[in-house]
């Protein structure tokens, strides 16, 4: 968009669920993805249109009439992110990765990119298939086994798994311990700030954790919060010229690059940062654990009846009832779904999700048996049941 100064952009996509979850993503100039009151203008639109409006023309007629230009701009989006690369850091390093695609689109680039930078690439799952497998492309640890093997079968460096349409990151470390969304974003803003010296806020959605915050308050910066949704980590990013932005499920993006989440260089700049340093990325991950200390995340999703959500909507935001927990309710928050800020610095949120018919329920706190029992708390209160 940016190369061809285009308006618009569009993609189909199902990103992580499978295609029958295929829908159009709309982007805004800069490829940032698009506010609110555009997408909300546009469904409008849509829902408006009837069976009788739809018209269609043969493929042929398309290309015969040039109403569509078919163009790539693979060579433009590989350039743009080797050009931000440390190339030269990481060609000495001599890195072994191995890198699963989960049969979606990454391989091309994310293979070219790294053995560019004369990495030692091992690619699994790499043909495309539509039906990736017979998996969902979430790059989830419980999604991603073969690759933990693979990692510790070659003594890789790293193991890397995008999703299905490349915008979502997974990541194995040396010692085979899976590294959620929510280290990533740790780990990089620290890089970001402290291996390359730049300077900036951090932006995270609602449901991302706040070790971004003890990060950003340790080099004098803020972390904004924002509802889920990407085009809230963009708007938010734009606003303020933060380092980076992301979000628990997987997506990161950073200052400089493209305003949308990106998994290719993502993945790409982890590699620079593991070759910056010079040691193993499990030793980077232990260091931030020593400045910063420990925050465990669990997460639940539960599926119910038309009927039962409108149980739950009335419960949890028309009366606003909430559980006892174990510890004092500092504040609560309703900015999306509903957010209870414990005293401890633990927090735990109750969201319907945008994608799927499920309701969400996230806890953060110092362990991970503090964050299941919150959790618990909030489904034996809602009634809930596997």
């Amino acid at each position: 968009m940016r190369n061809k100064g285009c308006g618009y952009g569009m993609a189909v996509t199902a990103s992580h669920n499978p295609a029958s979850y295929n829908g159009i993503k709309v982007f805004t100039e800069g490829g940032r993805d698009a506010a609110a009151e555009i997408t909300d203008s546009l469904q409008q639109e849509i829902n408006a249109v009837t069976d009788a409006d739809v018209r269609s023309i043969p493929t042929h007629e398309v290309r015969t009439h040039r109403l569509v230009t078919v163009q790539t701009s693979m060579n433009w989006y590989i350039d743009a992110i080797l050009d931000q690369l440390d190339v030269d850091t990481i060609r000495h390093q001599h890195l072994r990765i191995v890198l699963d695609p989960m049969f979606g689109v990454s391989q091309t680039c994310l293979q070219t990119i790294l053995m560019t930078a004369r990495c030692d690439m091992e690619v699994i799952h790499s043909r495309h298939d539509a039906l990736f497998g017979g998996r969902m492309p979430s790059p989830q640890m419980e999604t991603l086994h073969e690759l933990r093997r693979a990692v510790l079968e070659q003594g890789a460096d790293i193991g890397m798994a995008t999703d299905g349409d490349a915008d979502r990151l997974g990541i194995f470390d040396d010692r085979g311990n899976y590294l959620s969304a929510n280290q990533l974003m740790v780990l990089l803003y620290e890089y970001l700030m402290t291996g390359k010296g730049w300077s900036g806020d951090v932006v995270r959605n609602l449901a991302t954790t706040h070790l971004l915050d003890r990060v950003a308050a340790a080099h004098g910066q803020q972390c904004h919060e924002v509802p889920v949704g990407f085009k809230h980590i963009s708007a938010k990013m734009t606003e303020t010229g933060a380092v980076i932005g992301g979000e628990s499920s997987g997506g990161l993006t950073v200052r400089g690059h493209i305003a949308g989440k990106d998994g290719v260089y993502a993945g790409s700049l982890l590699v620079e940062m593991l070759a910056h340093s010079g040691r193993k990325l499990s030793e980077l991950w232990d260091e931030v654990v020593e400045r910063y200390g420990r925050l465990e995340m669990v997460e639940t999703a539960w599926k119910f009846t038309p009927a039962r959500r409108a149980e739950l909507m009335a419960t949890l935001f028309d009366r606003r009832e909430l559980p006892g927990f174990d510890v004092e309710v500092e504040h609560t928050s309703y900015l999306d779904g509903v957010k209870v800020f414990l005293a401890d610095g633990g927090w735990l949120v109750a969201r319907f999700s945008g994608t799927e018919p499920v309701l969400r329920i996230f806890a953060e706190r110092e362990t991970e048996e503090q964050a299941r029992a919150t959790v618990d708390r909030m489904v034996e209160f809602l009634g809930l049941v596997d």
